[in-house]
């Protein structure tokens, strides 16, 4: 391929053009110091990265300046993290270091550049990854300063804007990535914009077929929606404007991804979505009004269309935890629609937006919504300074600190406290205080016994019972859902575990003490190994249980005080262990890995991928190389977790062998419905059928068969053929088996 010829001035002027453009943007940073600093700032990442370029093979430094202009411009953020954005590649692509970092512009700068700088090398791939590794790192400078997260988050932003010119498995591991734990950290900060393009990026870029689909049913609408919107605000700004209300009317059209989840995940139709759109009132009130002043609104609003009760939300009176505050209502129009209203003051609407890059702006007493996020990133911290766990398991339990929904409890005191949605008793009483969680035995919920696994809800007032002879259990694990309660819990279990493996340690001692067996690392090491416990704590703890018996241990030789079994069974790291794979049956082809070779793998039964099905490969511990559709439910995590396990893999069929995919349908129930489709089947497709199974209720049907198909062509045309029966109204894929 011929290189591209390149306008090095027409790339400079570039530069300078979208460098003032940034300028334009930074509101915050107005003084001639500020301004010298982002200057100084440029200056250092343009020289550090002029000879780099991007996938696009445009001028690397247009990457650094797109994203200090999303802090800047999106995200409201100042000085510091402009021209942290600025520079946040230059420690990890260029030769420039932390403590020049330091030097040149301060402590400040080179704590939020290294938490934003990847660990090379850092994995043990038997039980770790890159990802997991560079994300915890990245977290943990939550306790030194959140702007790390929130340039992340500006960076990852901007990749995903320009994810167009990677490799398609590198768009659909970073889209996975990017949906599995960027979006969910975006709507935990209130970045509700950035969260929504995030969502919708991935979306596009994991299911481009169904994104267009909707974007389309989307653009075809909208001259719709403009005009049913216009009608149904009229004789609201006619009120608003009669008292005299300053207001401004947005509306907000629901999310592609959001739209995508009910359809797939709720199996609701584009057609039957009521809440495609919304109606956004902003109210220019000030602070001391604001809060009438919704109420105000909300009661205009239900004076011309009638609510819903149970759709009333207010997160005004008790904003949520990211410090979003907003009155919501759902009413029903005269055209028999149900329309979602959100009320809220211009400051709600920028804490709405900006999350808590926001928050500066409103810092007003002890029970802002910032000191309610601080609370929340000191819940976070407790997760984060676990020095036990390994990095998978840590992103599992951050992720259950990323709750969006979340209730309402009270103390027998009356104090309220905020829990995530599904929280038991047992977590309630870790969130008063580790001890009480410790001691926990059951509750009073609303002056009614209850047991630890007892689920709250809004609105209940707990007192914990407690006794000293109580001690954390095992099981415990299994019914908290709050992180702070799980790592308290693992905690205690592991400090317990310590004090009985102390004891298996001496009953060891006096084992090898009788056998003249020398105490040291490698016979230690030598008995982990051959008792398959993977540690020497572990090794303890087992012996002191009894479920190791000392007296039985026997087949082994010593040398100078050291022992060797006959029948080692060395333990293996992930990358040295072969793979044990089930054969492909005949005339399956996929061609896996860089090279496309023709080796064995088995299908996954969590998506059941047929050829024609956009696929992965994934290898597994002990079950070898497992084909995973890319819409698998799965995917998300494994590519987002276990990266460095997922291989390329296309199919590369030409036989015809048939494969097992299951359908469910449903509709109107009428005489004659099973025969017209199982005619259709086995006569009109040819296809065989392994089961069927059908169930009709108040004239509804519903049913599920197993057919056998070539590829994705084959089933989609027999899709086709079951949809148009008249009386059959929906026909999908089933994800996972039979059942």
């Amino acid at each position: 391929m011929q290189k591209p010829i390149i306008n090095q001035e027409e790339e400079k002027r570039e530069i300078l053009r979208r460098y003032r453009g940034l300028l334009r943007v930074c509101h915050r940073s107005k003084s001639r110091s500020e301004r010298a600093k982002i200057r100084k700032a440029f200056e250092l990442a343009v020289e550090a990265h002029k000879d780099m370029r991007r996938k696009s093979g445009e001028p690397y430094i247009y990457h650094p300046l797109a994203v200090a202009k999303i802090c800047a411009e999106e995200l409201g953020l100042g000085t510091t993290a402009i021209v942290c954005a600025l520079l946040h590649d230059t420690v990890e692509d260029t030769d420039i270091t932390l403590d020049d970092i330091e030097t040149l512009f301060g402590k400040k700068e080179r704590t939020i550049i290294d938490g934003l700088t990847k660990i090379s090398g850092v994995s043990d791939y038997s039980n770790t990854s890159d990802q997991a590794e560079n994300f915890r790192k990245m977290l943990l400078t939550l306790s030194d300063d959140v702007r790390v997260i929130l340039i992340k988050l500006a960076d990852r932003l901007h990749n995903m804007r320009t994810l167009d010119h990677m490799l398609r498995e590198k768009q659909l591991k970073i889209a996975s990535e990017t949906l599995f734990l960027y979006a969910p950290l975006a709507h935990r900060l209130g970045l509700y914009n950035i969260k929504t393009e995030l969502e919708d990026l991935s979306l596009k870029f994991k299911n481009p077929e169904d994104y267009d689909d909707i974007v389309n049913r989307l653009q075809k609408t909208q001259a719709v929606r403009t005009r049913f919107i216009n009608a149904f605000t009229l004789p609201i700004r006619r009120e608003l404007d009669k008292q005299h209300l300053k207001y401004e009317i947005k509306s907000r059209t629901k999310s592609v991804y959001s739209i995508w989840n009910k359809i797939h995940k709720k199996g609701v139709p584009f057609e039957e979505i009521y809440d495609v759109f919304a109606i956004r009132i902003i109210l220019n009130s000030g602070p001391e009004s604001e809060k009438a002043d919704c109420w105000r609104v909300y009661s205009i609003v239900t004076d011309f269309y009638q609510p819903s009760p149970e759709r009333l939300r207010d997160w005004i009176s008790i904003p949520k935890s990211s410090g979003y505050e907003s009155l919501h209502t759902t009413v029903m129009s005269p055209t028999g629609k149900w329309v979602e209203v959100q009320i809220r003051s211009e400051r709600m609407d920028e804490m709405a937006e900006k999350g808590y890059a926001a928050h500066w702006k409103y810092k007003e007493g002890p029970e802002t919504p910032e000191s309610k996020m601080d609370r929340w990133l000191e819940q976070v911290r407790e997760v984060l300074e676990s020095p036990s766990e390994n990095a998978i398991e840590f992103i599992d339990n951050f992720k259950l600190s990323l709750f969006s929904e979340e209730i309402y409890v009270f103390t027998p005191e009356g104090d309220l406290k905020t829990l995530p949605v599904g929280s038991t008793t047992l977590d309630f009483a870790f969130h008063i205080h580790s001890q009480i969680g410790y001691h926990c035995i059951g509750a009073k919920v609303n002056y009614k016994l209850v047991p630890l696994s007892h689920k709250l809800r809004s609105g209940d007032q707990v007192e914990i019972l407690t006794s000293k002879k109580q001690r954390p259990k095992e099981d415990w694990l299994s019914i908290v859902v709050t992180p702070s309660a799980r790592q308290k819990i693992k905690i205690a279990l592991k400090e317990e575990k310590k004090q009985i493996a102390e004891e298996g340690k001496e009953m060891l001692k006096r084992r090898f003490h009788n056998l003249k067996i020398n105490w040291h690392s490698s016979n230690i090491d030598e008995l982990v190994r051959y008792y398959e416990t993977y540690s020497a704590l572990e090794l303890y703890y087992r012996i002191a249980k009894g479920s190791i018996d000392l007296k039985k241990m026997k087949g082994f030789q010593m040398e100078g005080g050291k022992i060797f079994f006959e029948k080692n069974l060395p333990v293996q790291n992930l990358s040295e262990q072969k793979i044990v794979t089930t054969a492909p049956a005949k005339g399956e082809t996929l061609l896996i890995g860089d090279e496309k070779q023709k080796v064995d793998y088995s299908l996954a039964p969590c998506c059941n991928p047929i050829p024609g099905d956009e696929v992965f490969g994934f290898i597994t511990v002990n079950e070898g190389i497992k084909i995973h559709r890319t819409s698998c439910p799965n995917a998300q995590e494994l590519m987002s977790k276990y990266a460095y396990r997922v291989i390329k893999a296309r199919w590369s069929n030409k036989e015809l062998v048939q494969f097992e995919v299951g359908l469910k349908f449903s509709g109107i129930d009428d005489v004659g419905l099973v025969q017209k489709i199982t005619n259709i089947i086995s006569t009109d497709m040819n296809v065989n059928m392994k089961a069927i199974s059908f169930e009709a209720n108040n004239g509804i049907f519903q049913g599920r068969v197993i057919v056998l198909v070539h590829d994705t062509n084959h089933l989609s045309a027999l899709i086709d053929q079951l949809k148009a029966v008249e009386g059959v109204l929906t026909v999908d894929r089933i994800e996972s088996e039979f059942a």
